[in-house]
């Protein structure tokens, strides 16, 4: 009777181990496969209002008290007091249901079962079975496979750099074709970087170019070393003469490995920013990554507007660089705005105007429309083309609902540039009914989360908008900002139900930024 009650204590706590796996592997896939993650994100959903921010407020807010918090105190509790069923009991509960809200399945993004992710889920079980083995060493047996559902994070990260060398061989693999690939074709490479406006520029500079040459550009926001690698091999064909390589980064040293096998002949720098400042640490370090991009190029274009960026300009043409600036003011490719309309000028000469794109960046065409003419297109073309150039998905898109309700979606990946931007948007659409702002707040911004965030409750605050929050990872601070009670929503469903029914023709709303849900 004795056995089989192990047994079965053992098969349930297995059972709460698997869905903690499957839980913390989709964050794990989410994240790019960064073995830190995991400990960031087991921060944030324990510590769910502060989101992981190492700042004083942290502290000085207090830190919430969640369920996974309960049940780790319960298990010590237990421990120490010899109380093994209660420890038992904590644990079936913490595996099988916490972190609360954060689901085994997935509503936004399922888990994908990839070659590298069946690897790393068999060698954390392979970790989980090892520790459970050793648990036939003490008393009560089970205790070490208790400790492996608490664990199921930490085998995911070691998991991780165990097989880095395998992932590092098998990702050489791919950049070697996509090298071969290369210089078998030959294209002229375009390479793109900026904490934002890396998608939109590469977009525009796709859409400028026209039939004028043969274009292939990376896909959505494959920017990342497999994502670039797969786009060479995938869609590069004989007679491709421009690619154009949006180039993102997590860190120093990204980018240059980048341009080390993908070379760009023009390298275009859009922002400067402090986004994935969590991962980068300091502004600095944003601006030295970012300028890893111009060391192979002969050619840079830079977003003038951003003072660190024109700082560049004397250093890069000492370096024998030819460098164009494109911007909204003194640059030598600009578009400035007057009234509704667009004057694009290049080298101080106005080509022509154009009414104003709805929810375009106008630094952003302007980068677009520089690499343009280097690359061979008439500064005419370029003006006609600028025309119709196509709103970027989920980028401060302005739509009227068939109810009258005037939507702006400024969904993807929001910063706090596009914050101010937006909640000006807002302010000056045609609506002169009720106003609301519906967002999770800004993620990745390491010390500075708190304070960008209750920044962006108080420009709700002073335009008069009405504030509906979503989860709970910059909740805090969102609410302190706001100062009113804001509305609460667990996800963005449940805030678009309330904004159809609440909402009516002549008012307006403002969805800002989108978490997926391995976001608290």
């Amino acid at each position: 009777m004795k056995s089989l009650t192990t047994i079965f204590i053992t098969v349930a706590l297995m059972g709460a181990f698997g869905a903690q796996l499957l839980r913390w592997a989709r964050v794990l896939q989410r994240e790019h496969y960064e073995s830190a993650a995991m400990r960031r994100f087991l921060e944030r959903w324990t510590s769910p209002t502060i989101a992981g921010a190492r700042s004083p407020e942290r502290f000085a807010k207090g830190r919430p008290v969640t369920l996974s918090h309960v049940a780790l105190v319960v298990v010590f509790v237990g421990v120490i007091t010899r109380l093994s069923v209660v420890s038992l009991v904590a644990s079936l509960i913490y595996g099988y249901f916490c972190p609360v809200g954060l689901s085994v399945r997935g509503r936004t993004a399922p888990l994908h079962w990839t070659k590298r992710m069946r690897l790393i889920v068999a060698v954390s079980v392979l970790q989980a079975l090892a520790l459970g083995a050793l648990g036939l060493l003490v008393q009560p047996p089970y205790l070490l496979v208790m400790a492996a559902v608490w664990g199921a994070p930490f085998f995911l990260a070691i998991s991780v750099v165990l097989l880095t060398p395998l992932s590092e061989r098998e990702a050489r693999g791919y950049i070697t074709q996509a090298q071969e690939r290369l210089a078998r074709i030959h294209p002229r490479v375009v390479g793109i970087t900026g904490s934002y406006g890396k998608t939109s520029t590469k977009n525009h500079l796709l859409e400028l170019m026209g039939n004028d040459l043969e274009v292939v550009a990376t896909p959505k926001s494959f920017n990342n070393r497999a994502g670039l690698s797969r786009a060479i091999n995938e869609q590069l064909s004989d007679g491709t003469q421009v690619f154009i390589a949006e180039m993102g980064t997590y860190g120093p040293g990204e980018i240059r490995d980048l341009c080390g096998w993908c070379s760009p002949e023009i390298a275009i720098v859009t922002a400067i920013g402090p986004v994935h400042l969590e991962r980068m640490g300091s502004i600095e370090t944003i601006v030295s990554a970012k300028r890893e991009i111009t060391e192979h190029a002969s050619t840079v274009i830079l977003n003038v507007d951003e003072p660190r960026l024109a700082q560049w300009i004397p250093a890069l043409r000492a370096q024998g660089k030819k460098v164009i600036s494109a911007g909204t003011s003194d640059a030598e490719v600009s578009i400035r705005e007057s009234d509704d309309r667009w004057t694009l000028l290049v080298r101080g000469e106005v080509i022509g105007q154009v009414a104003i794109p709805q929810s375009l960046q106008a630094t952003n065409v302007a980068c677009a429309a520089a690499a343009a003419l280097e690359l061979g297109v008439t500064a005419q073309s370029i003006l006609e083309r600028i025309d119709r150039l196509q709103v970027i998905p989920n980028r401060a898109n302005v739509v009227t609902a068939p109810s009258g309700v005037v939507v702006i979606d400024d969904t993807f990946n929001a910063n706090p540039a596009s914050v101010t931007a937006s909640l000006h948007l807002l302010d000056a659409v045609d609506a002169p009914g009720r106003k609301v702002v519906v967002t999770p707040g800004l993620i990745e911004l390491g010390d500075e989360q708190y304070r960008y965030n209750a920044r962006l409750a108080e420009g709700c605050r002073t335009f008069g908008f009405e504030l509906c929050v979503v989860g709970r990872t910059n909740a805090r601070a969102l609410l302190e900002g706001f100062v009113d009670r804001p509305l609460r929503f667990d996800t963005r469903p449940d805030a678009v139900k309330w904004v159809r029914s609440s909402l009516h023709a002549n008012d307006a709303v403002l969805y800002l930024n989108d978490l997926p849900d391995h976001y608290p």
